[in-house]
């Protein structure tokens, strides 16, 4: 009986997807861990600040060039921006340790126009604990971290969609 109930168990559990099958990993924000600071420049030398986006939903982004997973992630990263709009969601996608030619020609050659901070001596990632590439942190309209996503998602997904949703102000959603 007990090895029926092991094997049912083992077969119950290999029918769920597995976290290493989605290619993303999904923790909340640890609860009273405060914001790290963030003051990044963008491409263009203009200084963006967490706190001066109070009141929008905001999707920040750590990634490279040369990292597959945040390639592969960035047209509905595009996508999302588009969906929702700056006065709902500012999506920034914070480059780690690459020089703005590099970023600029990057973005030319993909047609992307999302908003780049430029991180060159990666501070800022260790800050924020964005040890692996992609890491993606949402934050909520009063400037709390809420959840932190390691790895690649489509940013435009049924799934994705929702945890930006459940951060939107009630009056947002739609």
């Amino acid at each position: 009986m007990r090895r029926r109930h092991l094997l049912g168990g083992l077969l119950a559990a290999a029918a769920l997807p597995a976290p290493a099958q989605r290619g993303y990993d999904l923790a909340p924000w640890p609860a009273g861990r405060a914001a790290p600071p963030l003051q990044a420049p963008d491409l263009q030398g203009k200084v963006w600040r967490l706190a001066d986006l109070r009141g929008r939903v905001v999707l920040l982004n750590f990634w490279a060039t040369w990292c597959p997973p945040c390639r592969a992630e960035m047209p509905s990263l595009q996508q999302l921006t588009e969906l929702y709009g700056p006065q709902q969601l500012q999506v920034l996608a914070l480059n780690v340790g690459e020089g703005p030619r590099r970023i600029a020609q990057y973005l030319q050659s993909a047609g992307l126009s999302l908003t780049v901070l430029l991180d060159p001596g990666s501070e800022i990632a260790r800050q924020w604990g964005a040890n692996a590439l992609p890491t993606t942190y949402l934050i909520d309209p009063e400037g709390r971290p809420r959840l932190r996503v390691r790895g690649e998602v489509d940013w435009t997904s049924r799934e994705a969609l929702a945890w930006v949703d459940a951060l939107l102000p009630r009056a947002a959603r739609s």
